[in-house]
């Protein structure tokens, strides 16, 4: 039962209410359900999820009068901040790329948007015979006594044996419409919620990964009880409930037996006539099952293996410390056999507290400003020469167009050291740079990375300028309309 101040506190904290609570709630829902939850997204890269978005925007946009303004990455950076926790933003290994992937609070969000939605259909009946199987799972597996075992399983053993006598009788048993759609209901239920919950599994494992570094960070005691408290287990994430209960799954699905059993019954159940409204991804829920157990069975591995590090690295830092201690207590022992008369002394840094008293500490005392006095500031005599301000060095693209289509009249690319070399530079790096920045749809320029290339010109006062950059190369392009318009521009 929940109170009214642990519901209060969910209001304010829980960012799957922060999310059903905000103003673009049916944009955040709808895209991120399409992305990570119908195509079962478990990781997408920046660069794809803001270009999808993007193209939703615009859509929304075109329809209902500019609703949402801001860019496709303002989005998604917003919808991944702390305060809002709807996705969650990190680094791959070897990547400077961000990734993004669902939380655990959309998923939970979702689930409450879709239990609003008007049902056809309410089956109850397989959910009353599934808690009857969950009850005798719990009871008889928790049963010490083997006469109640064997009890239970010889009325098991009846059953078999009086439901096999009525089918060689070929009095079959058979479900109804009703009973049949009841059940594919809380099947198509159940897988989905299965689904979903991963990435609440793998949260979990996280939280269990900061806790126990947050527990290593802060350890006061003696290192043997740390690792007593902290590695109890073989591994302390994989060995948690949380993790036992995911191994136990994922063992369970890894089976080749139960896989090939699960695609049967799955194939088996889609060709009943009486499944009208099927789900088409139940068809190959298993598959989906597998990649979001094997994604988080790699989470489980790489915690794992970050915490291994991270005890390493404290063990090496302590050993490291009292290695330095031990070696300064020799070097200090060595220096004092050496001088046996020389008397052993210490230094303590104080033989009793100091003490302050809060009184004698003295006032705030204001800093004094010091007045200026700017009436004895008086203009200048000389008048300053406004034509420096205009001698300037300007360089006429044009010339340096020409320079270029008549070359390329001549061959199909042309360097820019080939032009440098029939043509030198009158006005230095300034002409250097209109080279480069010659923007003309009759010529591209393309520059190699693999070669430098060195310009050298004089300037004014006869010094030798060296300019090194990447090999320029200027292309003719490649249309006949270019290539006419290329002979013509030299006439």
């Amino acid at each position: 039962m929940l109170r009214f101040d642990e519901i209060n506190w969910l209001r304010d904290n829980s960012p799957a209410w922060r999310l059903l609570r905000a103003d673009h709630a049916a944009l955040v829902l709808s895209f991120l359900e399409q992305v990570f939850v119908i195509e079962n997204v478990r990781s997408i890269s920046a660069a794809e999820l803001e270009s999808r978005l993007d193209d939703v925007l615009y859509a929304l946009n075109e329809t209902d009068g500019g609703r949402f303004p801001r860019s496709a990455k303002a989005y998604l950076d917003d919808w991944a901040a702390p305060e809002r926790g709807w996705l969650r933003k990190y680094y791959t290994a070897g990547s400077d790329e961000p990734y993004f992937d669902a939380t655990p609070a959309v998923e939970k969000a979702l689930r409450w948007v879709r239990a609003l939605e008007e049902r056809s259909f309410v089956g109850t009946e397989s959910r009353l015979n599934t808690i009857f199987h969950l009850l005798r799972q719990i009871v008889y597996g928790a049963e010490t006594d083997p006469e109640e075992r064997l009890k239970e399983l010889r009325r098991q053993r009846q059953e078999l044996d009086e439901e096999i006598a009525r089918v060689e009788n070929g009095d079959l048993d058979m479900l109804g419409a009703s009973a049949l759609r009841d059940r594919y209901q809380q099947l198509a239920a159940t897988a989905g919620e299965l689904l979903s919950d991963f990435r609440e599994v793998e949260e979990n494992f996280r939280k269990l990964d900061r806790d126990l570094r947050e527990k290593i960070t802060t350890w006061q005691g003696a290192k043997g009880d740390l690792l007593d408290d902290v590695l109890g287990s073989r591994e302390s994430i994989a060995g948690s409930d949380q993790g036992q209960s995911f191994q136990a799954f994922f063992s369970f699905l890894l089976s080749q037996s139960r896989q090939e059993e699960l695609a049967r019954l799955l194939a088996s159940v889609h060709e009943l006539d009486a499944i009208t409204e099927a789900d088409p991804r139940l068809r190959h829920i298993h598959y989906d099952w597998l990649d979001a157990a094997e994604r988080t069975q790699g989470t489980v591995r790489q915690l794992s293996e970050q915490l291994r590090r991270f005890l390493d690295d404290q063990v090496w830092s302590e050993n490291r410390r009292v290695l330095d201690i031990l070696h300064d207590i020799e070097s200090r022992a060595i220096r004092l056999r050496e001088r046996p008369h020389v008397p052993v002394s210490t230094e303590l840094d104080g033989t009793s507290p100091a003490i302050v008293l809060p009184m004698e500490r003295p006032m705030y005392t204001p800093a004094r400003k010091t007045p200026i006095n700017s009436g004895s500031v008086l203009p200048a005599d000389d008048e300053a020469d406004p034509a420096a301000l205009f001698d300037q060095v300007y360089v006429d693209p044009g010339p340096l167009r020409h320079a270029v289509l008549r070359s390329l009249r001549r061959v199909p690319q042309v360097g820019l050291t080939e032009l440098v070399r029939d043509q030198p530079l009158r006005h230095g790096l300034a002409e250097v740079i209109a080279y480069l920045s010659l923007n003309d749809d009759m010529f591209r320029l393309v520059f190699d990375d693999q070669h430098t290339e060195h310009l050298r010109w004089r300037d004014d006062e006869g010094r030798e300028r060296v300019a090194a950059l990447p090999r320029a190369i200027f292309v003719r392009a490649t249309s006949a309309t270019n290539t006419s318009a290329m002979n013509g521009s030299d006439r």
